[in-house]
């Protein structure tokens, strides 16, 4: 009966055309199939064998992904085997992968982040030429904007200079400089208000000075825009983020949610104020914020031990 995977994989390639890597990831997947198929049709394997087949994996150390991907070939191959022989019922269907853990990129420590800023504050002042200066001032502006106001990426993209009415609802952020401050419509257009640190106001300053070197429109209010004067596009932040890793030496790809998690975790573990940092961040839900910080366990027991009245032992039993 082994040979009815071969066929699967074989219309996979040559059918489906998926590439090399692709089928043979299928294949490892369907090897405990072909294990069980060994003893009985593969066409009588029920959800109660799946069940066994996850609770093994599961119990010998596959994570939460494998499983969900693992589950999910089973699910094509047991479509594909409903169009060329009778099955009572997908023996995949009910069946549940175990709940995969949210993923959150992991933040920079508080020197590496104030290395990576110090030294991008240096690269306007080394630019060769003025649209070069720009750039870099630009670039600045937006890391040191997302690590001192924790924004998310589409809102920073969607910061215009000053409010205005129009469009779909009117503008979805914008600036106050004068008042130290930045006001965005975030998930659920739920709008918040968030300070500015001195730097971020610093280099919000000096690419403005800038900034109408590419803006011809004065229509334009996009306050992060490229050379051709436009807004911004999401993907070119992200390129210009990790380039500014990649010559700042870190040791992992730099990208704007990093600067957001570690404006998060940065912040808990000074203020140490879970609600506070809940509101600067726009999270619905303080279990959001929970999972989203990661305080370490050393700093968790830090805090405790200063702020507990019975956290330190005493003299005597």
């Amino acid at each position: 009966m082994t040979d009815i995977f071969d066929s699967w994989l074989t219309e996979l390639a040559r059918v489906r055309r998926y590439s090399p890597h692709t089928v043979a990831a299928y294949r490892r997947d369907a090897a405990p199939l072909r294990e069980l198929a060994a003893g009985k049709p593969a066409a009588q394997i029920d959800a109660a064998d799946l069940r066994r087949l996850l609770a093994r994996a599961h119990a010998a150390g596959a994570s939460p992904r494998s499983l969900a991907r693992r589950l999910s070939s089973w699910r094509q191959f047991f479509l594909w085997l409903s169009r060329h022989e009778t099955l009572d019922a997908n023996p995949t269907d009910g069946l549940r992968a175990p709940r995969r853990g949210r993923e959150l990129p992991k933040a920079l420590a508080v020197d590496q982040t104030q290395a990576l800023l110090e030294q991008a504050g240096r690269r306007p002042a080394e630019a060769g030429d003025v649209d070069a200066r720009a750039t870099a001032s630009r670039d600045l502006a937006m890391a040191e904007l997302l690590y001192s106001s924790g924004l998310r990426l589409s809102e920073l993209v969607g910061l215009d200079l000053r409010y205005a009415d129009g469009g779909a609802g009117g503008s979805r952020g914008w600036i106050h400089l004068a008042e130290a401050e930045v006001t965005v419509v975030g998930k659920g257009n739920k709008r918040r208000t968030v300070p500015l640190g001195r730097p971020a106001i610093a280099a919000l300053e000096h690419w403005l000075e800038l900034r109408p070197r590419w803006v011809a429109d004065p229509a334009e209010l996009a306050v992060f825009v490229g050379r051709r004067g436009r807004r911004i596009a999401p993907g070119v932040v992200q390129q210009r983020l990790a380039l500014l890793g990649q010559t700042g030496g870190l040791p992992t790809r730099l990208h704007p949610h990093m600067l957001r998690h570690s404006f998060a975790s940065h912040l808990l573990q000074s203020a140490q104020d879970l609600r506070a940092v809940q509101e600067l961040l726009g999270h619905a839900s303080l279990s959001t914020t929970q999972i989203y910080t990661r305080l370490d366990y050393q700093h968790l027991a830090q805090a405790y031990d200063q702020a507990h009245p019975r956290a330190r032992r005493r003299g005597g039993n």
